[in-house]
């Protein structure tokens, strides 16, 4: 070997051994893990924060992670967890799906080991059959440059994370069955309890957010008795809170949900055999076709059930009832939230019943809107923006700090196509990831709002109240107010709610239900 090639062989091996001298560490009650450092935030991803939940611990609750020796390298995302994606998804997978994904990512800012910042903890949407912690928009590093740690954390999906059947209710005697999913968000936050400090974030200060499904985690979160203590502010987007977006059927129907897919596989028996036949299927088939395109109709999943522990009752119900974390709790949704899901203006309106000309009147006052437009606000209204309120004034009813909000900017490169915010378009603003989303299309005007609406949110982590400098804080909500703090095109204000009489309607129909 010539001089040259002895010294380019020497450089290349110093290489890895200056990265890894660089690398962030935190030792987890598991272990070291070593991250990754650039532009001011250390990153630590893919790290296990229970054991996998594959073979004899197919729906179990989740164990703590296996120790190990050594530093483990975390500098890639864990494998979100087993599912099949869609086309058109929001946030789209950056890793293959499997059974074993039981991984937490931590973003904070450089160095801040020794510091007790606010933490942040990220529940991901998707319907409890979709979602992870890989897609690019739910990058947290900057949110960490706000100076929060933010934790994002996969839970078991689909059959895997929500699944019943009358040889598993055996198994479980008293201890939480069914809802595994939940399990695993608990033992997101547990883990967060033991290790966040690490990391150089406060166990004492934590604050949950999530969107759609991740939402409505929340909402279940602040009453299933479990969960209490883990978690000191709330952040609920586009979360629903009444029956209409879940429907949570008893133990009993998940059980009889359960009995039908096992027959689909073949497994008729309802003891314990037929639990060991289910654990020693492959993961495909109860994957299947389940994703949030083909979920309306399936009779052989069940999602989340009312199991009596982890969750006791619908949360609006509960809520009334007093029997949710006393915290501040931020609550919202779009503008234009929801989807169409089918039929005639006709028989979308007639399903107000008695009310049904007042529907008219105020979802579609100049008789000329199409059927899809006029159903999405119906959908929009009955499934995120009515709960939303309700569930805020529930809240506000019991005495603790409440803030009602709504995001109505819309990408201004988007405004000649969409009439409004749609589902989960508020994503890729709340964690400043506006790029990654729309590329070129992004505006200066959508960066700009993408940077104040971020600060809101680390704000509301750092204070109790959705603040940002520069721009007003949102008020909080007194029972019977219709204040909110909406997220305009001009920028954020602080008004009545504009499309209250619509709530007030929607509100008298669901109540009667």
């Amino acid at each position: 070997m010539n001089a040259r090639a002895l010294l380019f062989f020497l450089v290349m091996l110093a290489v890895p051994v200056a990265i890894a001298a660089d690398a962030p560490l935190a030792r987890t009650e598991a272990g070291t893990v070593r991250g990754l450092s650039a532009d001011g935030v250390d990153r630590f991803l893919g790290i296990p924060f229970a054991a996998p939940p594959v073979g004899d611990r197919r729906w179990r609750p989740p164990l703590p992670a296996p120790a190990w020796v050594g530093q483990r390298p975390a500098d890639t995302y864990g494998a979100d967890c087993a599912q099949k994606p869609f086309i058109g998804d929001d946030a789209p997978l950056a890793t293959v799906p499997a059974e074993d994904c039981l991984y937490l990512n931590v973003w904070r800012p450089a160095g801040a080991t020794g510091q007790s910042l606010p933490v942040m903890v990220w529940i991901h949407g998707g319907g409890f059959v979709n979602g992870g912690t890989s897609p690019a928009i739910y990058d947290g590093s900057r949110m960490a440059r706000d100076g929060v740690v933010l934790v994002s954390a996969n839970h078991r999906l689909g059959r895997f994370g929500f699944f019943a059947h009358p040889a598993l209710t055996a198994e479980a005697g008293d201890a939480p069955t069914a809802n595994y999913g939940f399990m695993d968000q608990i033992a997101a936050l547990r883990w967060v309890a033991a290790n966040i400090a690490a990391f150089g974030g406060d166990p004492s200060n934590v604050t949950l957010f999530g969107e759609s499904a991740g939402g409505l985690s929340i909402n279940i979160l602040l009453t299933a008795p479990p969960a209490r203590g883990l978690f000191h502010k709330a952040i609920l987007m586009s979360g629903g809170g009444r029956s209409t977006l879940l429907p949570s059927p008893t133990l009993a129907a998940g059980e009889r949900a359960g009995l039908r897919f096992a027959a689909g596989q073949g497994i008729t028996d309802s003891g314990p055999a037929a639990l060991a036949a289910l654990r020693a299927l492959p993961a495909d088939p109860l994957v299947g076709s389940l994703n949030l395109a083909t979920l309306s109709g399936t009779t052989d999943y069940s999602g989340p059930v009312m199991d009596g522990t982890l969750m006791q009752g619908t949360p609006l119900d509960l809520f009334r009832a007093g029997r949710a974390a006393r915290i501040p709790v931020m609550v919202g949704a779009t503008s234009a939230d929801g989807w169409y899901s089918g039929g005639t203006k006709e028989t979308i309106l007639a399903a107000f019943g008695p009310l049904a000309a007042e529907a008219t009147r105020l979802y579609d006052p100049t008789g000329t809107d199409s059927a899809e437009r006029v159903g999405h606000r119906v959908n929009g209204d009955a499934l995120f923006i009515e709960p939303a309120r309700a569930t805020a004034r529930a809240l506000a009813a019991q005495g603790q700090p409440v803030y009602l909000y709504r995001f109505s900017y819309v990408a201004e490169k988007m405004r000649d196509r969409w009439k409004g915010t749609e589902h989960a378009k508020d994503l890729p603003f709340i964690f400043d990831n506006v790029l990654p989303r729309y590329g070129s299309l992004t505006s200066p005007a959508d960066q700009a709002m993408a940077a104040r609406l971020r600060r809101y949110w680390t704000g509301f982590a750092k204070t109790g109240v959705p603040v940002a400098a520069g721009a007003p804080a949102a008020p909080p909500l007194r029972a019977a107010d219709d204040r909110l703090i909406d997220f305009t095109n001009d920028g954020p204000t602080i008004t009545s709610d504009p499309v209250q009489a619509r709530l007030d309607l929607t509100e008298r129909l669901l109540d009667r239900r």
